[in-house]
């Protein structure tokens, strides 16, 4: 059983100084570390290669040259037979699944961010969809998130999106 931990759009340190206490103390629980985009600052990449276990991980559209010449676009892994690819944006969500077919039909998981909205659906075709929102910039939405789960046997299981509490100032 490998356990995952799923998170996008941290975007240390302009929205946050750092990660929440509860977000670090999942990456420390994990097996996986799953990063979707949008870092804003190589340290926070940096800790993570260091604390995480192991780490998949994507650039998004905010991170400058010195990310994206560290990760790649689309990141792609097999976890336990589960076949799981990461990237930041998979455009609007009108039209989503079909897109997500056709450009990922060879996973069983596609992690994304960018929205910052979660969003846990299957397409047509099988692909499970997982955005796991933002652990420090909620935009639109009631609460901060972030995502586990788990691989058993080449299948995702106990999906849970998780809502850290509110930010203090200072």
């Amino acid at each position: 059983m490998t356990k995952l931990l799923v998170m996008a759009d941290t975007h240390v340190p302009k929205r946050a100084r750092d990660l929440p206490p509860q977000l670090w103390a999942a990456v420390e629980e994990a097996d996986v570390v799953v990063h979707a985009g949008d870092w804003v600052d190589v340290r926070l990449l940096d800790e993570l290669e260091q604390r995480s276990a192991r780490l998949v991980a994507v650039y998004g559209n905010n991170d400058g040259p010195d990310l994206s010449s560290r990760l790649p676009l689309v990141a792609r892994t097999e976890l336990e037979g589960l076949r799981l690819a990461v990237v930041h944006e998979t455009g609007d969500a009108k039209g989503r699944e079909r897109r997500c077919d056709e450009l990922y039909g060879d996973v069983d998981v596609l992690v994304f961010g960018h929205s910052h909205i979660p969003w846990d659906t299957v397409t047509p075709g099988g692909l499970r969809l997982l955005n796991p929102g933002s652990p420090t910039d909620r935009r639109r939405q009631p609460h901060c998130t972030y995502l586990t789960a788990r691989v058993d046997r080449g299948a995702l299981q106990d999906v849970e999106l998780h809502r850290l509490p509110p930010r203090t100032t200072g």
